[in-house]
């Protein structure tokens, strides 16, 4: 009989949020795989839980070679346990690899609703929450990045990120930048902790904000795109479009075509576009350039 490998929901800040089935479960289990061994001694002391089970570490370095020896536990028979420093295991952390090769081999997953970053974020934020896209982390690459959020330019549902602290102004930015400076968006920082903080606002707003420098864990909300139909496209829209993708390494030919199918507009409409937003900024005009998105973040309040 092939044992259970049971995905443990841990507190994302306050201990007091554990549930606590999670400290049977740690009691319980005779494979602990913990993405942080330390982490996982300072959770049971302050839930005063006694383990027996064998402790092994399982984080991004080792979490190739470490799966077949947690497979093979399972399939001998043993409940393994598989903790985070935070939420939910295999949400943007270890244990994805694990659970494809426990369910392959035939093996039971259950797992022990705990704290969710994602939905705690979503939930505070004051944007849609009915239909809503989780994207994890962005690339760091500053031209990855961009061609990472052009992909969801147009999506309708909220988005929710992660993003470390060093790298929000850079990401609030290029957001601001592909999205549209108006767009609204939270920064939910240090959820469920004591300087909890949830910032609200247009995103070059929030970019401005984040230049100052940001600490502790970082969760972004942004809302999603208006609907809009082809008439709808303007063209200063389809001007900062364009510029994105060039700006992302496309040609400018390759970089009309596509917004053209995007938007659903003859390749004419978009070319006459671009080369009257040009004649307009030689000439002294705005050629609808301006505002967030186009080159610097608008940080005027409004």
């Amino acid at each position: 009989m092939t044992g259970t490998l049971v995905l443990a929901g841990t507190p994302i800040g306050d201990v007091a949020d554990a549930p606590p089935r999670l400290a049977a479960e740690l009691a319980a289990a005779e494979v602990i795989a913990a993405e942080d061994t330390r982490r996982l001694r300072r959770l049971t002391q302050a839930l005063g839980v006694h383990t027996t089970g064998r402790v092994v570490s399982y984080f991004e370095g080792n979490e190739s070679s470490r799966t077949p020896e947690l497979v093979e536990a399972l399939t001998g028979g043993a409940r393994v346990l598989l903790v985070t420093d935070a939420g939910m295991p295999s949400v943007s952390d270890p244990g994805y690899r694990l659970v494809a090769a426990a369910v392959e081999r035939g093996v039971k997953v259950t797992a022990v609703p705990g704290p969710s970053a994602v939905l705690t974020a979503l939930a505070v934020s004051g944007l849609p929450v009915d239909r809503f896209c989780f994207e994890g982390f962005l690339p760091r690459k500053a031209g990855e990045r961009l061609g990472r959020l052009r992909e969801v330019a147009d999506e309708r549902r909220t988005l929710v990120y992660f993003e470390a602290p060093h790298r929000l102004d850079d990401t609030l930015a290029a957001m601001a930048e592909v999205f549209g400076g108006e767009r609204r968006a939270a920064v939910c920082r240090e959820l469920t902790k004591t300087y909890e903080e949830v910032r609200r606002g247009p995103l070059a707003e929030l970019a401005a904000w984040a230049a100052e420098g940001v600490r502790g864990e970082i969760t972004v909300v942004v809302e999603g795109a208006p609907e809009k139909g082809p008439e709808e496209a303007d063209a200063a829209e389809l001007v900062r479009r364009v510029r994105v993708r060039e700006e992302a390494g496309e040609r400018r030919k390759e970089a009309i075509a596509a917004v053209a199918a995007e938007a659903g507009l003859p390749k004419r409409e978009v070319f006459d576009a671009v080369v009257a937003a040009k004649t307009a900024a030689k000439s002294g005009g705005d050629g609808g350039s301006g505002g967030a998105g186009e080159g610097q973040p608008d940080t005027r309040r409004r």
